[in-house]
């Protein structure tokens, strides 16, 4: 009884380590969308023109960020798969505590989640922000 436990204990390990998350890197050497070079933006009437959004760019940055927070979800998932696993076999396949542990391991993923959705709302801003300062006159020279 004691074999058949650790040979699907020792099976269910090796799936969790098998599985990678693979986090993409952000090309530092990607030109800036911000019009340095631009000599003044200002039309006959003295209006300014705005140049238009690299929004390719933007929306290449929230694809990497919402890549980077199912990653991160899933890697939370296999965390806790792992972690129910390893509680099992110290409690001996106690119910109440599995529900217990289960109610946690939900709650904690659905605080993480969150947590991600609020990085991306972060991430969204700072993008916008960096915008706008781009089109900034005092940044247009």
């Amino acid at each position: 009884m004691e074999e058949s436990s650790s040979a699907t204990t020792g099976d269910q390990r090796d799936k969790s380590t098998e599985e990678e998350v693979i986090i993409r890197e952000v090309d530092t050497d990607q030109p800036s969308t911000c019009p340095e070079n631009e000599l003044d933006d200002r039309e006959l009437d003295g209006s300014e023109s705005k140049p238009p959004l690299n929004t390719s760019d933007i929306l290449k940055a929230v694809e990497v960020v919402e890549r980077d927070s199912r990653a991160i979800a899933d890697s939370f998932s296999s965390l806790f798969a792992s972690l129910r696993l390893a509680l099992s076999e110290v409690t001996s396949g106690s119910v109440d505590h599995m529900r217990c542990f289960g109610d946690t391991a939900g709650r904690l993923q659905e605080s993480a989640l969150d947590a991600a959705t609020e990085g991306n709302r972060y991430i969204n801003s700072c993008l916008r922000y960096s915008e706008e300062e781009c089109r900034c006159p005092r940044h247009s020279r």
